[in-house]
């Protein structure tokens, strides 16, 4: 890594909203970095063990880029009880991203659907605006997920709301293998 590269400013950057593309996003700016030779981690707060193509092709890009699944997957709950399996794993998901992310291993490190496990009432928006104010200089976050919440915006250098216009699912379309997994 070159010096100029070692002072590089980390960003903060957030891609939420209701539209489809947050993680896709996010995935394309780590193949980017992944080009530069820079190591990339993912890790899915939501996301669990089924299979799906980004796993599949991350696999090819190893090690620079690491995909690790960390929750049981979409989670429907009653927002005043989540249960309690959920909440257990966004937390050993969160402790293992503050970990990953004082390692300094990474240049880059996606929190996939983070914003999502805040929503939920999952993970305190406080403790991840702490992660976020000591992060080391020249690591670059990234905080996917829908109803970013408002601090976590003025906290990033770079947001991006995408907006649903149309999806084939309203029409009745089952989710496309390559497409939406």
């Amino acid at each position: 890594m070159s010096t100029k590269e070692k002072d590089a400013k980390g960003l903060i950057m957030v891609f939420t909203g209701h539209g489809k593309g947050k993680t896709t996003a996010a995935m394309g700016m780590a193949f980017r970095a992944a080009g530069h030779g820079h190591k990339i981690l993912m890790i899915q707060f939501i996301k669990g063990s089924r299979e799906y193509g980004e796993l599949h092709a991350v696999e090819k890009l190893s090690p620079c880029f690491r995909i690790v699944p960390m929750g049981r997957g979409f989670i429907r709950f009653d927002q005043k009880s989540p249960d309690e399996e959920d909440r257990k794993a966004i937390r050993e998901a969160w402790k293992f991203s503050r970990e990953m992310i004082d390692s300094r291993e990474f240049q880059m490190i996606i929190l996939d659907e983070i914003n999502n496990a805040i929503d939920y009432g999952l993970l305190p928006v406080g403790e991840v605006l702490e992660a976020l104010k000591k992060k080391p200089e020249g690591l670059h976050l990234v905080l996917t997920g829908r109803n970013a919440r408002p601090e976590i915006m003025e906290a990033a250098d770079l947001v991006t709301e995408m907006k649903e216009i149309k999806h084939p699912f309203h029409r009745g379309t089952r989710a496309q293998k390559g497409v939406e997994f």
